[in-house]
């Protein structure tokens, strides 16, 4: 699993937690990169944001070995073992400790702008960072909640070394992360964006989460998230082969939409899910799973066969139907690169029961013989710097007799790997989806 940036990494760490018994949470940030992690955790929970600054204290000649930590209001940690063993003097302890701690009370009045420090007495301490790696950090962090009498203490992050997430259990009295990959190299590896917060960064989603009441905090064409009815992994049985899926049903959800992946791509996929979470916050179920087994994949003609790909996906469908969460429920297709082929191929097909059919950076084409069939109303999404994409799109828009929309997202290219693009076509996707997917709700 990888993740787009840290808020999509934030949004998804915190529909786990909200799994957690109900606690009286203060959500702190590790500064810089665990604040934009931590704002959408604290966000979703309804609890206040704070960061919690701490900073190591180096054994004067071995500054990466910790002889100990401090952080506000006074909090010293002291690990007596390294300090004899280093033969650190009292002397010296305190040269490092005043210059850490001047630097401390400097960052601390950066970050807050002049508020005070949230107190985190007999309340939950829920530690946020944007991964993990060696958790020295956060295991200092531990140990100042503990000495400023937070009740209990829970770590929660997006990624984590599996030995350093194991360790941690040592200092908190919970530890959430999403991911423990092996191997594990650097946190960055697991973010599409992994460029670093600035101090401002920090700042302004401090004061945001400060002066912005969390139930106005998500944006208003975005509902609230439901708990999860139900969120695994699945596997469907599809010419004699298994194929694997996630399917993702809020509670209450009654509009579905199967993803139908592009070449090279999987159900894993960062960017589609990332569109995903997008619908599940406004309420709506996905579906994404792979149309192709591994050893199919080898097979690039295999990729590129669109009759294929759609005769799975109608499959797949029927699977969907038959399972509680699908019975009456209106089914959209979502489909990027050639999975938008075949998306539109299988919309095609006499009788097929699709309500809503939108394409990412797709390739129509794939599917014009059969595109004058389509009955579903279709947005095609293109990056304006997608040229040759963009002209396949404009020509199969002239050649859809169904209701369809063809909309450029401004300095994306084929990837939607510019700032805010993928962001912007997601918000397009979920917004056809709102608008055309209409359950047939059982009668009472």
């Amino acid at each position: 699993m990888s993740f787009v940036d840290r808020a999509e990494a934030g949004r998804r760490l915190a529909r786990r937690v909200k799994q957690l018994p109900s606690e009286d949470f203060v959500v702190l940030g590790l500064p810089r990169g665990g604040v934009p992690v931590a704002f959408e955790v604290a966000r979703e929970l309804g609890a206040p944001l704070d960061v919690i600054v701490v900073r190591k204290l180096g054994v004067p000649y071995q500054p990466e070995l910790a002889m100990g930590a401090i952080g506000e209001a006074g909090v010293r940690v002291v690990n007596d073992r390294v300090v004899r063993a280093a033969g650190v003097t009292q002397e010296e302890f305190a040269v490092v400790e005043e210059r850490e701690r001047a630097e401390l009370a400097r960052r601390a009045a950066r970050f807050r702008g002049g508020r005070s420090r949230v107190p985190i007495g007999g309340r939950t301490a829920l530690i946020v960072d944007d991964g993990i790696a060696t958790g020295s950090t956060v295991r200092a962090a531990c140990q100042v909640a503990r000495a400023q009498r937070a009740a209990r203490v829970i770590v929660a992050t997006p990624v984590a070394a599996p030995e350093s997430a194991a360790a941690l259990r040592e200092d908190a009295d919970e530890v959430v992360a999403l991911e423990t990959p092996e191997p594990f190299f650097a946190i960055g590896q697991f973010y599409d964006d992994f460029s670093q917060t600035s101090d401002e960064e920090v700042v302004r989603l401090l004061e945001l989460a400060a002066t912005q009441p969390a139930e106005d905090a998500t944006p208003a064409s975005i509902a609230p998230d439901d708990p999860l009815g139900r969120d695994e992994e699945v596997e469907i049985a599809v010419d004699g082969n298994r194929l694997g899926g996630h399917l993702t049903v809020p509670d209450g959800a009654h509009e579905i939409v199967v993803f139908a992946h592009g070449s090279g791509s999987s159900r894993h996929s960062p960017r589609n899910r990332y569109v995903a979470t997008v619908l599940h916050d406004a309420g709506l179920g996905t579906l994404l799973f792979d149309l192709l087994t591994p050893d199919e994949e080898l097979d690039r003609a295999n990729v590129f066969d669109i009759p294929l790909l759609a005769r799975r996906l109608v499959d797949v469908t029927a699977w969907m139907r038959a399972q509680p969460e699908g019975r009456g429920a209106s089914i959209g297709y979502f489909g990027a690169s050639t999975g938008a082929g075949a998306a539109l191929w299988a919309a095609a097909e006499p009788g097929a029961d699709v309500a809503a059919v939108v394409s990412r950076g797709g390739r129509p084409d794939l599917a014009m013989a059969r595109l004058a069939d389509v009955r579903a109303p279709t947005l095609l999404i293109v990056g304006a710097r997608d040229a040759t994409v963009l002209a396949l799109n404009a020509e199969a828009e002239t050649q859809m007799r169904c209701p369809v929309r063809l909309s450029v997202v401004a300095g994306a290219t084929h990837l939607f790997e510019e700032p805010g693009t993928l962001a912007e076509a997601a918000a397009l996707a979920r917004d056809w989806f709102v608008e055309h997917l209409h359950p047939v709700r059982p009668s009472r």
